[in-house]
């Protein structure tokens, strides 16, 4: 059973929401709120699987909220549903690290999308897709030495944004894979990230 929150503004979106989630068997709406501080205490109160949230909403958005939220909890699956594609929304929902983003009228993803992010998989609408690589090349006048990167630390971040493992830079580079780890446990640190999703994701961003 899918344990799952909605958080949305609009009383009829959310309560059309729960409807079309439990008409599948295997999900269970356990409550909604109606913005961002009550995704907060909702969120912490019943841990679900799965947080719905809009992002535009009253008193604290969805973007503020899944921030907080994934510092109270890193492994949370959030999924945005929003009718906005703007593109400061999807990179910021890219880089905190939320599980998807998908727009409202596209209903009919709707439920693949909850079933993909409870197993582990990043979902994104296709017209989100299609903008992802242009947003991930935006970087004017940016340098890591604001971060305090390193030449090596840059080296590691490269070829992790490549989709080398541990291992594989470590031999790359002529370390040891508790060398790498290291580096990467410095990076994470200076560059105030999760995981080496977001470096890569960080990477692409400022290139």
């Amino acid at each position: 059973m899918i344990q799952i929150i909605i958080v949305d503004d609009d009383c009829l979106v959310a309560t059309s929401l729960k409807t079309i989630l439990e008409s599948h068997e295997e999900m269970k709406v356990l409550a909604i709120g109606a913005d961002g501080s009550d995704a907060i205490k909702l969120y912490q109160e019943f841990h679900p699987d799965i947080l719905l949230m809009d992002i535009q909403m009253k008193n604290v958005n969805g973007l503020e909220a899944a921030a907080e939220i994934l510092k109270y909890d890193p492994m949370a699956k959030i999924l945005l549903l929003t009718t906005f594609s703007d593109d400061e929304y999807i990179v910021k929902a890219l880089k905190i690290g939320t599980k998807g983003y998908l727009l409202k009228q596209d209903y009919q993803s709707l439920l693949p999308a909850i079933s993909a992010v409870y197993s582990g998989q990043g979902v994104y609408g296709t017209e989100i897709v299609s903008k992802i690589p242009d947003l991930l090349q935006k970087g004017i006048e940016f340098s890591y030495d604001t971060y305090d990167i390193t030449e090596r630390e840059l080296d590691v971040i490269k070829l992790i944004a490549e989709g080398f493992s541990n291992k594989e830079i470590a031999e790359k580079l002529f370390l040891s894979e508790g060398t790498v780890r290291n580096y990467l446990s410095q990076i994470l640190d200076k560059l105030e990230l999760r995981d080496r999703t977001q470096v890569a994701i960080f990477y692409y961003q400022h290139r």
